[in-house]
């Protein structure tokens, strides 16, 4: 009976999940720019690679640091590295620019978006 739950609790990847996690990610980003001083971006193919991008680095961080870089997931740290992920993204995507404090202020409310939104963003 215990192996008949052991995928579902595992998390198995699925297209429709990641697809669902992509829009979910991009909601809050274009969300996060639109209240964020400091923060632009210039369209809907630099919102949804900037999406990629964010999970991706936010992948990179777990598995190396084993730290969830969400600003309410670990306190300070997890603001510092939601903000330092927001930062470096500028550099993976044209379109997407952010100044430090836009990506201070930026992680602040991406992480009150993301607790809003059903899903995870980051």
């Amino acid at each position: 009976m215990d192996n008949q739950y052991e995928n579902t609790q595992t998390g198995s990847f699925s297209i429709m999940h990641f697809i669902v996690r992509l829009i979910v990610g991009a909601v809050v980003l274009a969300i996060t720019a639109a209240l964020t001083p400091g923060f632009t971006i210039a369209g809907i193919w630099p919102l949804i690679l900037g999406a990629v991008v964010l999970a991706l680095l936010d992948y990179v961080v777990l598995k190396v640091l084993g730290v969830n870089a969400t600003p309410f997931g670990r306190g300070l740290t997890g603001f510092i590295l939601a903000a330092v992920i927001i930062y470096v993204t500028q550099f993976f995507v044209a379109g997407f620019n952010v100044t430090i404090w836009g990506a201070i202020i930026g992680a602040l409310v991406y992480g009150l978006a993301d607790l809003i939104i059903p899903g995870r963003g980051m």
